[in-house]
């Protein structure tokens, strides 16, 4: 197994495209501020430690490219893992844009890789967050030519967080993954919008396993206002989201979840919460229905 030393001084992005797979990068203390993407299988990203090591950048959904075309969510990533058996550990991958009521999503993280593991890390931005992969399938289709094909990708994905932190304000935890969350701290900023959603899942009917919340506790900072926050909401028909022995700071609206305004999708979302809190809406179901 190869094993490298980087320091920010470094030209990270570069070094991940020319590894060897199954290779070991460790990063010095420090900012990376550089647009990254993972394409080798079975590298591991080993930073000193999350307020340590910070892989930092600023793109956003209504930014320019060259071309004159917005650059959409899905292409404001700071970091991409677009390979298989990726590991993050003790490190931080924040978009720092800022002001999503005007600039839009603003992804840190998206995850295009199957068996991808994070641990003790954190991810922090506004809107959007952490995109678990892949697609919604409409969406596939509909950026044919405008994504890289690497973002394409069908079928089930795997990915499992333990001990991180996420932060965000709306649908800042989201996609179609199968994802694990375990002792997590889920964590609302304030939004000028005063309102916000921690998860939104959207995968098909098809799919088993979605979005798991294992033992994680939904936090806020402060000046986000009490009862402004929803756990979920469904992005698509057939969303699929597990809250198991979580707990829940006083931002959390006692409803619980949202419908995603007049879309309907309350009579297909699967969300499950054990164990059942009084004053939930009526379409969330205790963990051990089918």
């Amino acid at each position: 197994m190869a094993e490298y030393h980087i320091s920010p001084r470094d030209d990270l992005a570069a070094l991940l495209d020319t590894v060897p797979a199954g290779s070991v990068i460790r990063l010095e203390p420090g900012e990376y501020r550089q647009k990254l993407v993972v394409r080798k299988a079975g590298l591991t990203l080993l930073g000193a430690g999350a307020e340590r090591t910070r892989l930092i950048w600023d793109d956003y959904a209504l930014k320019l490219d060259e071309q004159g075309r917005e650059y959409n969510t899905f292409r404001t990533w700071t970091l991409a893992v677009c390979a298989d058996g990726v590991s993050l550990r003790d490190l931080s991958v924040i978009n720092d844009s800022g002001h999503p009521e005007t600039k839009g999503q603003e992804v840190a993280l998206s995850v295009y890789g199957g068996e991808f593991s994070m641990k003790r890390c954190v991810l922090r931005s506004t809107q959007d967050t952490l995109f678990l992969g892949p697609l919604p399938d409409d969406l596939i289709d509909r950026y044919e030519g405008f994504l890289p094909d690497e973002l394409r990708r069908h079928g089930l994905l795997s990915q499992r967080f333990e001990d991180c932190r996420i932060e965000g304000s709306v649908d800042f935890i989201f996609g179609c993954g199968a994802a694990v969350f375990d002792n997590c701290e889920i964590r609302s900023v304030r939004d000028v919008r005063n309102v916000g959603f921690a998860a939104a899942p959207a995968h098909a009917l098809a799919q088993k396993d979605g979005f798991l919340f294992r033992r994680c506790a939904f936090t806020c900072e402060e000046g986000v206002a009490r009862h402004s926050i929803f756990l979920a909401r469904p992005w698509r028909d057939y969303g699929l989201a597990r809250f198991e022995d979580c707990v829940y700071g006083a931002h959390i609206a006692p409803e619980g979840f949202d419908p995603w305004l007049d879309s309907g999708r309350e009579r297909t979302a699967r969300f499950f919460e054990t164990p059942a809190r009084e004053g939930r809406v009526s379409w969330v179901r205790a963990q051990s229905e089918s």
